[in-house]
């Protein structure tokens, strides 16, 4: 076999894989529409999606992403005993073998209790501190996870591992799995959108919203915070939409000749990219511009326009919503407070409070937030134990919550020990949390997978459960 036979050989067969196996073949089949051929449509409405693997309880995903490891013990998990013991030691039963970031086994390990009070919110009763005022007024719409484990112990990896179920960088990420198993329910805007806001003081690597082996049409498309979200979304000045149009016909014409030639599936992601970033161009303008939202909803997110904060992004985030896009992801950098965490915290809890609380409102009061799944939290949780006047990276206990999208609202799942150290019951693995994402979005996760290099892979690996205890 000379060497273009074997590429073609080879290439054939990643492109018959990656079309037959999974949701994903109806989803990338379902990109073309036969009677033209010559341009790539995106699904129209949900009702063109395949059929899912059982009924799907959410539709969307908004992940409030808190990047850096915000602590549990001065957010939603209450610790008395801890402030009892505050600087004194910690039980040596309880850290033994743990593995931590910064902080050493043979000194001592002393209890850092918090400063700030819970209070007892909604109907429901759960703890929420007092740094969160506007989110204990949800605490009825909230399921509060205080089990939350992780297995790796520095930002990086961990970031990684939560965005894509394991520590290897260049695996597919969470909304890549599930834009090439559902497919996209927007005409013009992209199936999956990530924006940042906080401070820089920590890169977020692109491999966190990266498509990996999946086809490349699947990767996450960052939104900028300020001013127009993309570059180059508008012509250059004397070039009409008529013009670009037949320049796109024909280089997608160009790509079936191609395609003929060599079945790459990159050739079908790039005609479809091609075609989106058209339509792209009248669509993200209009995404961008608050000024049609009614006065009381921009004072309900605290503000005007986009402006590169948290509550900007959020109120993006319930705009796209409506207009169809499946998995945005909001990154919030800064929660990693190894140091002066008591003056620290509450500046980061006043970001996202009022605006996530808003958020949560918003799409309930559209009834949006029955079929829309928001999630909080990063990629860690924060040690009981003293680091100076900080907290170190902790992967035996961590909180996060969810909301809407067939979720139970108004409980708490999962409980740590009296010093928060270790989950005593209910644990929440990070695996769990993946595998019951997809199945409140009709997904069974042990059947969305994806041939590469001989492997089945899968967002779970060979590990997760759904919690079935937290679905409504």
């Amino acid at each position: 076999m000379s060497t273009t036979e074997h590429h073609l050989h080879q290439t054939r067969r990643h492109f018959l894989t990656s079309m037959s196996r999974g949701l994903g073949a109806a989803a990338l089949a379902s990109l073309f529409d036969p009677s033209t051929y010559g341009s790539v449509p995106s699904l129209p409405s949900s009702a063109a999606l395949p059929a899912l693997h059982h009924a799907a309880r959410a539709r969307r995903v908004i992940y409030l992403y808190m990047a850096g490891g915000p602590s549990q013990f001065e957010t939603f998990d209450n610790k008395p005993l801890l402030r009892e013991r505050h600087g004194r030691p910690i039980p040596s039963s309880l850290t033994d073998g743990i593995k931590l970031a910064f902080l050493q086994d043979d000194k001592a390990l002393k209890c850092m209790g918090s400063k700030f009070g819970f209070q007892r919110c909604g109907k429901s009763g759960q703890e929420i501190s007092e740094l969160l005022p506007h989110l204990q007024k949800v605490a009825d719409e909230l399921c509060i996870v205080r089990s939350l484990e992780t297995e790796q112990v520095n930002h990086d990896p961990a970031h990684t591992f939560m965005n894509t179920g394991t520590s290897i960088a260049g695996r597919p990420s969470i909304g890549s799995w599930i834009s090439y198993g559902l497919g996209n329910a927007s005409e013009n805007l992209p199936c999956f959108v990530v924006m940042r806001s906080g401070e820089d003081d920590q890169p977020i690597s692109t491999v966190n919203w990266h498509s990996g082996f999946l086809p490349s049409a699947h990767q996450g498309v960052q939104f900028y915070s300020t001013g127009t979200p993309l570059h180059y979304i508008q012509s250059p000045a004397g070039i009409r939409a008529e013009t670009q149009r037949s320049t796109i016909d024909a280089i997608a014409g160009m790509n079936r000749l191609h395609h003929k030639a060599e079945p790459d599936p990159e050739i079908l992601a790039r005609m479809a990219q091609y075609e989106l970033a058209f339509r792209m161009q009248s669509a993200v303008p209009e995404l961008a511009d608050f000024s049609g939202e009614p006065e009381s909803v921009r004072r309900a997110y605290g503000v005007e326009k986009p402006d590169g904060s948290f509550a900007a992004n959020c109120l993006m985030a319930r705009r796209m919503v409506e207009r169809g896009v499946r998995f945005i992801q909001l990154y919030h950098t800064g929660w990693d407070h190894h140091g002066n965490i008591e003056r620290a915290i509450p500046k980061f809890c006043k970001q996202i409070d009022q605006a996530g609380a808003a958020l949560i409102t918003d799409l309930k009061s559209r009834g949006l937030l029955e079929d829309t799944l928001v999630i909080w939290g990063g990629e860690f949780g924060r040690t009981p134990m003293a680091q100076g006047d900080g907290r170190d990276h902790h992967t035996r206990s961590g909180a996060m919550f969810l909301a809407g999208g067939g979720v139970r609202g108004g409980m708490t799942y999962g409980e740590t020990d009296d010093f928060g150290c270790t989950v005593a019951q209910q644990p929440f693995h990070v695996h769990d949390f993946h595998a019951t994402l997809l199945h409140l979005l009709g997904v069974d996760h042990l059947r969305l997978t994806y041939k590469f290099q001989g492997r089945n892979f899968r967002l779970t690996d060979v590990f997760g459960k759904v919690v079935k205890s937290i679905l409504a």
